[in-house]
C-alpha cells in the first residue's frame, strides 16, 4: 500500500519508468508538475462516485476510498514540506505514517464526496505552490526524518510519482 521506500532506494523513482505504472518522473519538465497534479486530481472524483468505492479487492490492498484519502493527505503533507523548502534553510521533517494515518483517520468511512472536494483543494494549492517555484529554488534542499536527502526538484519528481501510481492502483489510469 504504501509508496515510499527507505532511504537507500527511493532514487529509483525519479531515474526509471515504474514498472507497475509506467510513469517515468525524470521525463516531464519539473515547471509543469503544477499542471501535472491538476490533472492527477480532476481524475479522482469519477473514481470517488463507484460503486466499488470503499471495497478492497483483497485484505492486503486498499479500497479506491482508501487511496483517495491517501492522495489528499500526500498533498497536504507535500504542500507543507514543500513551504518549508522554501522558506527554511534545509528543513528536516517529520516520516508519516501512511498505514497508521489510514487506520487513525479512518479513511475507509469517510464520505467520498467529502474527500473529493478536500482532495480538489489540496491539490489546487499545492498545484498554485509549484507553480510560484522560482528558477533559483529548484534546488532548495530538504530532508526527510528518515535521513533521504531532496531538492524541491527530485522532491517534485518523487511525489508526483505516488499519486499517478495510485490512479494505476484503482483502475483510472
Amino acid at each position: 500500500m504504501t509508496i515510499e521506500p527507505d532511504t537507500k532506494d527511493w532514487t529509483w523513482v525519479i531515474q526509471q519508468t515504474c514498472g507497475e505504472c509506467s510513469f517515468d518522473a525524470s521525463a516531464f519538465p519539473v515547471e509543469h508538475v503544477g499542471a501535472l497534479i491538476r490533472a492527477n486530481a480532476a481524475a479522482w472524483p469519477a473514481v470517488l462516485e463507484r460503486d466499488d468505492v470503499a471495497v478492497r479487492p483483497d485484505e492486503s490492498t486498499w479500497s479506491p476510498l482508501e487511496y483517495a484519502c491517501h492522495v489528499r493527505d500526500v498533498y497536504r503533507i507535500y504542500d507543507v514540506r514543500l513551504e518549508r523548502m522554501l522558506t527554511e534553510d534545509d528543513p528536516l521533517y517529520p516520516n508519516w505514517d501512511q498505514d497508521a494515518a489510514a487506520v487513525d483517520d479512518h479513511y475507509n468511512e469517510q464520505d467520498p464526496q467529502q474527500v473529493a472536494g478536500e482532495l480538489m483543494s489540496a491539490a489546487g494549492a499545492l498545484a498554485d505552490r509549484f507553480d510560484q517555484v522560482q528558477s533559483d529554488e529548484w534546488d532548495r534542499p530538504g530532508r526527510r526524518g528518515d535521513g533521504a536527502q531532496f531538492t524541491v526538484q527530485t522532491f517534485a519528481r518523487y511525489f508526483i510519482h505516488d499519486p499517478v501510481h495510485h490512479l494505476h492502483d484503482v483502475g483510472a489510469s
